[in-house]
């Protein structure tokens, strides 16, 4: 069994500084971070070991440390405000590409477009990006347009930055096929670091059988590239450490692909890289005795 880590994989730079920044900040003073900095289990029991203590991002009350930090998936602008009238000194790890379809949603709606997200609409990155405009529609699926109405003049999309671009492309010729005579401005806010990672993804789903998705188990990038491997015909494990492997999984595996998402950290990808060498070791010297 021969083992490929993809050329791009696992914890992006926005995600690496959320939880360097946070911390730092946990060294010198409480702190309370509203949700979860990253959806990583790994990263959440290093915080817990440093004292960090989880608020509810829509419940000012819900901190009693001063200061509080808004999370890698952003919030909305009113949010941002609620928490300093509540007298808490606010600490941003937004990811600059968050930040960068915050804008881009705000821009469209001011030049007079109605704004469309494409992505999960209980996703905490979604509801930070809809929370300012509450006429927002959010679609994930064909089947979500029909909540866009007729007769609009312009529709303005924006993505939820962790979705497949060529999904999100699909949903956009849609949207222009049933709303012919709208004008549809899409600016695209999907990340670079996901779309790397999903042509990485491609690429190793052409050279293997098996992937191993190593991240969190309510990452959505993470999700989206183990649905990815599926529908390229890959036998796919989502795992979130070494620890969840099982031998049997690759009994009739060749060849073992290893990819990542956004919010999993090397030290975790290096583990289960070795874990799987292991089995596969245990697997050549069990044939060899048969």
């Amino acid at each position: 069994m021969k083992i490929q880590i993809a050329t791009h994989y696992g914890m992006c730079f926005g995600v690496r500084d959320a939880v360097r920044h946070t911390q730092d900040l946990a060294e010198s003073r409480p702190v309370t971070v509203l949700g979860e900095l990253v959806h990583n289990p790994v990263v959440r029991t290093k915080l817990d070991a440093l004292g960090v203590a989880r608020g509810d991002l829509n419940d000012p009350g819900s901190a009693r440390t001063e200061t509080v930090v808004i999370t890698a998936h952003g919030a909305a602008d009113s949010a941002r405000r609620d928490w300093a009238a509540a007298g808490h000194r606010v600490f941003d790890t937004t990811c600059p590409l968050v930040r960068k379809a915050h804008r881009s949603l705000e821009c469209l709606v001011l030049a007079g477009y109605h704004p469309v997200v494409i992505g999960q609409r209980e996703h905490v990155e979604v509801r930070g990006l809809t929370a300012d405009f509450p006429g927002a529609i959010v679609v994930l699926e064909a089947a979500d347009l029909v909540e866009i109405p007729a007769g609009l003049a312009r529709i303005g999309v924006v993505s939820q930055t962790t979705q497949p671009i060529a999904k999100v492309e699909a949903l956009i010729d849609s949207i222009r096929r049933e709303h012919p005579a709208s004008e549809v401005r899409f600016i695209d806010t999907v990340c670079q670091p996901t779309k790397d990672r999903q042509n990485a993804l491609d690429a190793l789903c052409r050279d293997n059988d098996t992937i191993v998705v190593v991240g969190g188990r309510n990452s959505n990038n993470t999700a989206q590239l183990a649905e990815t491997a599926a529908a390229r015909g890959c036998r796919v494990f989502p795992v979130e450490g070494a620890a969840d492997l099982r031998p049997e999984w690759f009994r009739d595996s060749r060849r073992v692909g290893i990819t990542a998402g956004t919010s999993t950290l090397e030290e975790t990808v290096q583990a289960v890289a070795e874990r799987l060498r292991q089995m596969a070791m245990n697997r050549g010297t069990f044939a060899k005795a048969v």
